[in-house]
């Protein structure tokens, strides 16, 4: 089973809800379970939220959302200046702004960040599919050939 969606957003907060619910309703046709939804929900919600609020110059940003058997793959990608995420701080459990690094990396299960020089940054989610068991798009991929897979991938993740 392969999905994918690919679109170029304004960098506008109402650029957000419209990618969130396009993913949600295709993770929600292949059949993955709800709490695995919301999770990816949330981090590409965090994804987006960063660009709009941080990145520049430009008035628009990418996200590609990919579904390979039983992982999903997301990526944001901006044409602004780039940033190092280890130079940012973590914010307090209680702040209301400042965490959505630290949610990223809690809700998935791989984060890469890569600066492109004088082209912006790519923030590449990963996250690990979990189906309903009536599913029709149940994967068949077993946990060796998705060990290889992912290896294989990451060693060629050119952006």
């Amino acid at each position: 089973m392969e999905a994918t969606i690919a679109l170029r957003l304004p960098r506008d907060a109402a650029s957000v809800p419209l990618i969130r619910q396009i993913l949600e309703a295709t993770l929600k046709t292949l059949g993955v379970v709800p709490q695995i939804r919301d999770d990816i929900e949330l981090m590409l919600s965090e994804a987006c939220s960063n660009v709009i609020r941080h990145a520049g110059p430009s008035d628009e940003y990418t996200v590609s959302a990919g579904v390979l058997d039983d992982l999903c793959t997301i990526k944001v990608i901006d044409t602004g200046r780039g940033f190092d995420p280890r130079s940012v701080s973590p914010a307090a459990d209680t702040a209301e702004h400042g965490r959505g690094l630290q949610i990223m990396r809690a809700l998935a299960d791989d984060v890469r960040f890569t600066n492109r020089r004088e082209n912006g940054a790519v923030v590449c989610l990963e996250k690990r599919l979990r189906f309903a068991p009536e599913a029709a798009a149940r994967p068949l991929m077993n946990d060796r050939a998705f060990a290889a897979h992912h290896a294989a991938r990451n060693a060629d993740d050119g952006v």
